[in-house]
């Protein structure tokens, strides 16, 4: 069994589960190519048995065949099967300002158009209806768990979980009056009022969101380390984002973003540090000192002329990193595919070294590294026996991605979003032939139309 351990199924507890329709049927699928990210490398003419919503056994296809010949079975012949994308770091909802003000720097992008525009429109059916959009991109392009940052954190959850998509949603804590809370002590009650709520739900996770260095005060940082450790959650924050934010902190705090972080003692392994572009040597060693994971985002930082996180450093030193798109306003796609190319080649062109961050790496950072980073690696980013069935199957038999050596290299160096033909979550078939099986994607893009022009006669108003 090539290393894959075999698990146990409870098959008379589980009959009668799947008469009550809570959890999906058995099936066994059949790729030309396994690539289980754990073990690393790929397996051909393997199969992966699902059961109950979760991975039961791994092995030769025969084998698997042979020994459960009642089970449904899907032939993926020209397709390599892999676990679904983690996308770190999203502010899903702002999906409906993607394209709003493009090639701007960043606190113009920022003062002049997203703050106004969310000042006049972020609202609960706002927060909805971007996130369907959000999730719709994302299933559809192979991306299944994803790690949000935003306004009405619940709204974003009840979404996700109607749709079938696992998230982790954060509750932004910010000094500023916005139109979810009034200050960052309004933000921290809202987050405990809600913590209890969202609990339950099999594929939502939730996690602290202070928003950045620059936009919360030691206080209420302090704080929301406190509440976060006592839930035993994560922490989410921008941090390094631009030159311009450290140059701001030296001022302002008399020490750089990560120092006055370690100082208020908020950084271990259960914080997520977002963007981390403008990093010296000193803080390198508290990346390493402390354990924090890092989420990066290649194509926001490039598009808005952030910088170049220097990643091959954090990874050399056993940082555990995620590969995040950020938000579609600044992005402007979801595009995980894409995000873990472009990380893979920047890896590259930035230390003058192709052996830096190999496909293989890329990969990893953009599955199992992204569950690391914000705490769902018991459940997925990787295909095991045990873990939730959160899988893809990506058609290489295209002229683009033909003829295949490896096909580890074919997907992060050649295969487009368009290939990802079947989407699963916890077991569940989200997309099949390249559909969404659950909703009607032209309604979605009906009504985001119908936002775009309402907030597009405001834009610029001030």
């Amino acid at each position: 069994m090539l290393g894959f351990p075999g698990v146990l199924l409870w098959r008379a507890e589980l009959s009668s589960v799947f008469l009550r329709g809570t959890i999906p049927p058995p099936v066994l699928l059949l790729p030309r190519w396994l690539v289980p990210v754990r073990p690393r490398g790929s397996f051909e003419n393997h199969a992966l048995l699902v059961l109950g919503g979760r991975i039961a056994a791994l092995g030769p296809r025969e084998e698997l065949l042979a020994r459960h010949p009642e089970v449904e079975r899907i032939w993926l012949d020209t397709h390599v099967l892999l676990p679904g994308f983690v996308n770190s770091h999203t502010h899903a909802a702002m999906s409906l300002l993607r394209g709003l003000a493009d090639d701007q720097p960043l606190m113009a992008w920022l003062q002049q158009h997203i703050w106004p525009a969310e000042s006049r429109f972020v609202h609960p059916d706002f927060v909805r209806m971007g996130t369907r959009l959000a999730i719709a991109e994302m299933l559809a392009g192979g991306t299944t768990c994803f790690n949000d940052m935003y306004f009405f954190p619940s709204e974003t959850a009840q979404v996700a979980a109607e749709m079938g998509m696992r998230v982790s949603v954060g509750h932004v804590v910010i000094d500023f009056p916005n139109t979810y809370t009034k200050s960052a002590e309004d933000a921290l009650r809202k987050a405990q009022a809600h913590l209890a709520g969202l609990r339950g739900s099999p594929l939502v996770k939730q996690g602290m969101a202070p928003h950045a260095p620059y936009t919360v005060s030691d206080g209420a940082l302090q704080e929301t380390a406190a509440l976060a450790r006592q839930e035993g959650l994560f922490m989410h924050m921008h941090v390094h984002e631009t030159s311009q934010e450290i140059a701001g902190a030296l001022e302002r705090d008399g020490c750089r973003p990560l120092q006055r972080l370690a100082r208020l003692g908020l950084l271990d392994s259960r914080f997520l540090a977002v963007h981390m572009t403008h990093l010296d040597a000193s803080d390198l060693a508290i990346c390493a000192e402390t354990g924090i994971r890092v989420a990066h985002c290649p194509e926001s930082n490039l598009k808005l002329g952030s910088g170049i996180s220097p990643v091959s450093s954090l990874h050399r030193q056993g940082q555990k990193i995620g590969i995040g798109t950020d938000g579609a306003a600044s992005n402007n796609d979801l595009d995980m595919l894409g995000e873990l190319r472009t990380a893979a080649l920047l890896a590259k062109g930035r230390d003058q070294d192709p052996t830096a961050l190999p496909a293989v790496d890329a990969l990893e950072m953009a599955t199992l590294g992204g569950a690391m980073a914000c705490g769902w690696e018991a459940e997925t980013g990787s295909l095991e026996t045990g873990k939730a069935a959160d899988c893809i199957a990506i058609d290489l038999d295209r002229p683009a991605t033909s003829p295949v050596y490896d096909p580890v290299s074919q997907v992060v160096y050649c295969a487009g979003r368009d290939q990802v033909s079947h989407v699963w979550v916890a077991g569940r078939l989200r997309v099949s032939g390249g559909r969404a099986l659950d909703w009607e994607d032209r309604e979605i893009v009906v009504q985001a139309r119908e936002w775009a022009r309402r907030i597009a006669e405001r834009d610029g108003e001030g």
